[in-house]
C-alpha cells in the first residue's frame, strides 16, 4: 500500500506538534498509555514511516494524542547513543517500545519485561531477538521484510543493466553490525555472475564524495547501496551524487528512485511500519509478544527512473521495464 503525507502531517511526524499542544491536552496525555518509539535514524528522514506506523496503530483503534502517547527517541545515525536512549524509555516506564533492528538490540539489553516490537531486514532468530519466528518467547516480536536476502538480486539487476561490466561496487556502513555479513554474501553473489566486487565504506555524509570519486576512478560498472538506516535517510543525497558522477546505482527503497536514483528493488518500508503499528496496538490491547508470531512483509517493489536512465545514457532492457512495479518517466 502507498502512504501519502502532506506538509502538515510531515511536520507532525517529526514530533514538533507536541510542543504546541495546550497544557490541558498535555495533562491528559500523561494519563495515556505510552509508546516508546526508538530509532537509529533521524526524525526527518523517517517521517513517512512514522506516518505509516500511525496508520497501523489507527487500525487497532489508537490515535496518537487522543488515546495513546508516543515518546520519540532518535539516535540520528549515532548508534552508540542507542543504549542510553533505550534506558531512558525504560526509566519512563513505556508500555511498549517500537524499535528498528539496531535499536531493538539496545532495547532488549535494557529491559526483559517491557514489550518490544521490532522491524528488521535480517533474521531475528539469528540476531538473537527471538527464540523462534512462530513463538518468539520473551518480550519481543515484530515485522521482517525481504531485504538483505534481495541484495544478490540487486547485483543481478545491475549486471542485467550493464552486462559488459566486469567490476561492480557495494557501499556499506562499517558501523552496522551486519556489514561484514553483507559484504561476504555480496562477494559470493558477484562471483556467481563472473563479477569482481569492490566494497566501499561510508559512515558519515562527508564520506560520500570520496566514495563516488573512487568509483569514477575505478570505472566500476555500477554501485549497489547496502541496506542501512543511515543510507535510507540520505537517499536524495546519494541519488544526486550517483547522477552527477554518472554511476548506475541500485538501492533498496522507492525513496531513492523518487529522488532521482536509477533503480530500487526491495521491500516496502511503509508496509513494514504499518504492520509494526498494528502489532504495537495489539500489544497495548493485552496480547503478549511471546505469543505473536514474527510477521514477514512479503511486498517487494522494483522501481525504475527512466529519466535518470536516459541522463546516464543507458538503454533500459525491455524485460526490466516490463517487470517494474513503477516507472518514473
Amino acid at each position: 500500500m502507498t502512504v501519502t503525507i502532506g506538509r502538515r502531517e510531515l511536520l507532525a511526524a517529526l514530533g514538533g506538534a507536541a510542543a504546541a499542544w495546550p497544557l490541558a491536552a498535555r495533562a491528559q496525555q500523561a494519563a495515556l498509555p505510552v509508546i516508546g518509539f526508538l530509532n537509529s535514524a533521524s526524525a526527518e528522514s523517517f517521517a513517512p514511516f512514522v506516518v505509516a506506523c500511525r496508520q497501523g496503530l489507527s487500525e487497532t483503534g489508537y490515535i496518537e494524542g487522543r488515546n495513546v502517547a508516543v515518546e520519540y527517541r532518535w539516535a540520528d545515525e549515532q548508534y552508540d547513543r542507542l543504549p542510553a536512549l533505550a534506558a531512558d524509555l525504560v526509566r519512563r516506564q513505556a508500555d511498549v517500545i517500537a524499535a528498528n533492528q539496531i535499536s531493538a538490540e539496545a532495547a532488549k539489553a535494557a529491559t526483559g519485561t517491557i514489550p518490544i516490537v521490532f522491524t528488521t531486514a535480517l533474521d531475528p532468530v539469528q540476531l538473537g531477538l527471538v527464540a523462534a519466528l512462530n513463538r518468539p518467547g520473551g518480550n519481543l516480536t515484530g515485522v521482517t521484510t525481504l531485504n538483505v536476502e534481495l541484495l544478490p538480486k540487486r547485483i543481478e539487476l545491475l549486471h542485467q543493466l550493464r552486462p559488459a561490466a566486469t567490476d561492480v561496487a557495494l557501499l556499506v556502513n562499517p558501523t552496522n553490525p551486519s556489514a561484514e555479513a553483507l559484504s561476504r554474501d555480496s562477494h559470493a553473489a558477484a562471483r556467481s555472475l563472473g563479477l569482481q566486487l569492490h566494497v566501499l565504506e561510508a559512515s558519515s555524509e562527508s564520506d560520500f564524495e570520496l566514495v563516488f570519486t573512487i568509483l569514477t576512478r575505478m570505472h566500476a560498472g555500477g554501485l549497489v547501496i547496502g541496506p542501512d538506516p543511515f543510507f535510507v535517510g540520505r537517499s536524495a543525497r546519494l541519488a544526486a551524487l550517483a547522477l552527477r558522477q554518472a554511476v548506475p546505482t541500485v538501492f533498496e527503497f522507492r525513496q531513492f528512485v523518487a529522488a532521482g536514483g536509477l533503480m530500487s528493488y526491495g521491500g516496502s518500508l511503509t508496509d513494514v511500519y504499518r504492520l509494526a503499528g498494528v502489532y504495537v496496538g495489539r500489544v497495548l490491547k493485552g496480547e503478549k509478544p511471546a505469543d505473536l508470531p514474527v510477521h514477514q512483509s512479503t511486498k517487494v517493489e522494483l522501481m525504475i527512473n527512466l529519466k535518470t536512465a536516459r541522463a546516464l545514457g543507458l538503454e533500459m532492457p525491455p524485460t526490466l521495464l516490463a517487470r517494474a512495479d513503477e516507472v518514473i518517466e
